[in-house]
């Protein structure tokens, strides 16, 4: 699988083995919606709602879509209550991971009680720490030392929770988009968006600041790399030296999506289908899923699942760089048209739904919260 990044064709692309050949040119390196801000695209989503609402007698419907998930995973839900609802067949599919809460004990005994429970559950170096309550790949780091994760242990709010998840064994990574309706066997994979880690090409002549700048899809977004990178900015990779740019699987972030909706089969829709009847009240998400190689992620096989996300998830194929204006807007009404439909459904099962005033207060303890985690690589 070959690859065009900082100016230069790599074969093989070892940082994003697996996936289909990228490509990034001059003339659409990034989407012109890519960064502009949520409320522009949200806005006819909350019109459609309120009419929704209107028409169902209840705005707050799709807060049960996923009735074993806190507000259906809208916002201030923990990752690790949704992974726990995995049952025996799930699990198998899901990376092994642990849950800590950061207290006010000393950092020594802290570290010490992590390592502990990262040799209970046999997990190692490298491992990938990530905040328990938060989205958008904020606070995700890649550990590759006890020192570092000394640091982020140091650096993470008092009793807030943390993952500490084993890094997958395959680079290639996606996010897939399921909803199944309530009562059915089978749902439909609506949306696969390829996630691709940035990367230069180093050339034993321009320093790693050179080539950001000379890339022509990093070059337009180096106040996502510059400060992630400070203390290697001048350091000269050697010729051939693939560095990746970003970790966290995250656009925001820096990481590169494409549209994969030609990647959708039958023989993955049934796999999704098999793991997830087994996860507890699961009906309507994004799946964040490592893969070996794109031929065996299309027959279902060999791919293992990092997270669950569940009623804010985005179809996130629409922040590729070819996506049309009307194409995101349609298909966001479309997102949440079903997740109404599923809420309807949910309703007639005789589920609950919550209030807007604890909507509200589980967004406002979420955006209080994230602000004081650490910096995502």
């Amino acid at each position: 699988m070959s690859s065009m990044l900082g100016g230069l064709f790599i074969e093989p692309n070892k940082i994003n083995a697996g996936m289909p050949f990228l490509q990034v040119d001059e003339k659409a390196s990034i989407s012109p919606y890519e960064f502009m801000p949520s409320w522009f695209f949200y806005a006819p989503v909350v019109v459609q709602s309120l009419l929704l609402g209107l028409r169902h007698g209840d705005v707050c419907l799709p807060l049960i879509a996923n009735p074993s998930i806190k507000l259906s995973g809208m916002v201030g839900e923990s990752k690790t209550e949704i992974l726990n609802l995995a049952g025996p067949i799930a699990k198998q599919w899901i990376e092994p991971f642990i849950t800590l809460t950061k207290s006010e004990e000393g950092l020594v005994s802290q570290l010490d009680a992590a390592l502990q429970a990262m040799d209970s559950a046999a997990l190692s170096f490298p491992i990938v720490a990530k905040p328990d309550l938060g989205c958008r790949g904020v606070g995700v780091k890649l550990l590759k030392s006890k020192m570092q994760l000394h640091d982020y242990i140091q650096n993470f709010p008092s009793c807030a929770r943390f993952l500490l998840q084993r890094k997958a064994p395959y680079q290639a990574e996606a996010g897939v988009f399921y909803v199944r309706y309530p009562g059915q066997n089978e749902g439909e994979i609506i949306s696969i968006t390829l996630k691709y880690t940035p990367s230069v090409v180093g050339d034993g002549t321009h320093s790693l600041r050179q080539l950001i700048e000379r890339c022509p899809r990093a070059g337009q977004l180096t106040h996502l790399y510059f400060p992630r990178h400070t203390q290697k900015l001048d350091w000269i990779p050697e010729a051939g030296t693939e560095y990746p740019l970003a970790f966290a699987g995250s656009h925001s972030r820096g990481s590169i999506f494409r549209n994969g909706n030609q990647y959708i089969t039958p023989a993955l829709t049934r796999k999704l289908d098999d793991i997830l009847a087994d996860v507890d009240g699961y009906y309507y998400g994004r799946l964040d899923i490592k893969f070996a190689d794109i031929e065996s992620f299309m027959a279902g096989e060999d791919f293992s699942i990092l997270e669950m996300n569940g009623a804010s998830s985005e179809a996130t194929h629409i922040w590729d760089r070819n996506t049309k204006l009307l194409d995101i807007f349609s298909t966001l009404l479309k997102q949440y048209r079903i997740l109404f439909d599923i809420g309807v459904l949910q309703k007639k099962r005789g589920i609950k739904t919550p209030t807007i005033r604890a909507l509200l207060k589980a967004w406002r303890e979420e955006k209080a919260l994230t602000q004081h985690y650490p910096s995502a690589d």
